[in-house]
């Protein structure tokens, strides 16, 4: 890890996004974890939860931050789905294989049935512009705001 003393790896992505040095559209953050739209997302709205500090895997993760993390997780698996009109979420997490970016992260996916979505064959897509993005990030931000009061 090229770690700068303060629990972040300099090269790596994630950790930048969390520094707020790299763009992102960001839906959910407290002092662990931050959450925002994945650029090549499932369907819309899918979102990505990391810690902010450098940890690879789930098994990576100081088993203090494994309560507060996955409070988020399961505050993001309801606001999620909410904000983008689904009937549901799937919730996943690479370790090592199929992990695209070496830092923790955990995936939150809107689903609805006959989606399409079979298996881990997942196809892609993109926003129609940045304004898309970013207006779908506000539905998740107003969705999770919503659910902590």
């Amino acid at each position: 890890m090229a770690g700068d003393g303060d629990g972040r790896d300099s090269d790596c992505p994630f950790c930048a996004i969390a520094a707020g040095e790299k763009a992102a559209e960001i839906v959910f953050e407290d002092e662990v974890s931050v959450g925002f739209l994945d650029v090549r997302p499932l369907f819309h709205g899918h979102t990505l939860l990391i810690p902010r500090s450098h940890h690879e895997t789930l098994a990576d993760l100081p088993a203090e931050l494994v309560g507060p993390y996955f409070a988020a997780v399961r505050l993001l698996s309801a606001a999620v789905p909410e904000a983008m009109g689904a009937q549901g979420s799937f919730v996943a997490n690479n370790n090592v294989v199929s992990q695209s970016v070496p830092h923790l992260h955990v995936h939150i996916v809107p689903r609805v049935r006959k989606d399409g979505l079979r298996g881990f064959f997942w196809p892609r897509t993109k926003y129609r512009a940045d304004e898309h993005a970013a207006a779908t990030a506000a539905k998740v931000r107003a969705a999770v705001a919503a659910r902590e009061r």
